[in-house]
């Protein structure tokens, strides 16, 4: 069903793993948004998004921190923001969609639109695994698509709240794994347990989900990324069965291409 609001982006640069540009972590709540659009609209949205939408919310406080294609799915697009805390976020997006820029647009959005409820709430793993983004580089910027390399998004869900020991099993075992194939680390989420502060956008409730996010430097680094992890013994023999020992149900992976003016992308 199509949101009775919209949204859209700021433009920047995603830094992580330590780096010496990263001035600012965000944020303590995440939206991971998918949308399934009308067939060919896609471009059409992000066109929107982009020049109309992303200003406008970012004014009521919000941090949109990125807006992906993806590639493999034509009328897909997904999107992140961030918000302080659930209060922060209930009256940003009163703020948003009950003023002017949403009534102006909202119409144009939700006709590219068949479904816009597919949304994970999320909050860091730990106080070191959110978004680290530099605050220097203002929001309106746009950047090359071609200069946002490859992000990928994986999804792992849980028949329980994610403990402890999970996130030390990920940050102990598998990232070091990970970063050794060719992934560069972005963040690690977990469900925000919270009640939905704004019930006229749905979230998906009753679901426990660890999802971590890193980019590679283009297509080709993500391939030589993809046959190093295949070829890893220790992946291979330990790592990934006492993982899949672990989640409900398969992971779930998005191959994403960031949009011109999407923050979160490889640097």
């Amino acid at each position: 069903m199509s949101e009775p609001f919209a949204e859209t982006h700021g433009g920047g640069s995603g830094v992580a793993d330590g780096d010496v540009h990263a001035v600012e972590t965000c944020c303590p709540v995440v939206e991971l948004r998918h949308y399934t659009l009308k067939p060919g609209r896609r471009d059409e949205l992000i066109a929107l998004f982009e020049e109309r939408l992303i200003t406008g919310q970012e004014h009521y406080g919000m941090r949109i921190l990125g807006q992906f294609r993806e590639p493999a799915q034509p009328d897909r697009f997904i999107w992140l923001r961030g918000f302080a805390d659930m209060e922060a976020r209930r009256q940003a997006l009163e703020g948003f969609y009950f003023g002017p820029i949403w009534r102006e647009h909202a119409a144009a959005a939700n006709d590219t639109m068949l479904d816009s409820d597919n949304v994970l709430l999320l909050t860091p793993a730990h106080s070191t695994s959110g978004f680290h983004v530099d605050a220097s580089v203002p929001t309106a910027r746009a950047a090359p698509e071609t200069d946002g390399g490859v992000i990928l998004a994986t999804v792992y869900a849980f028949d329980a709240p994610v403990d402890a020991s999970f996130v030390a099993f990920f940050d102990a075992d598998l990232a070091p794994v990970l970063r050794g194939a060719g992934a560069r680390l972005l963040g690690q989420f977990v469900t925000e347990p919270s009640e939905n502060t704004f019930p006229q956008l749905p979230v998906r409730i009753g679901e426990h989900v660890f999802v971590w996010f890193a980019s590679f430097a283009d297509a080709s680094a993500y391939t030589a990324y993809r046959s190093a992890l295949a070829e890893s013994q220790v992946w291979r023999a330990s790592l990934a069965p006492a993982l899949r020992g672990r989640l409900s149900k398969p992971e779930e992976v998005l191959e994403l291409a960031p949009t011109t003016r999407s923050l979160v992308r490889h640097s």
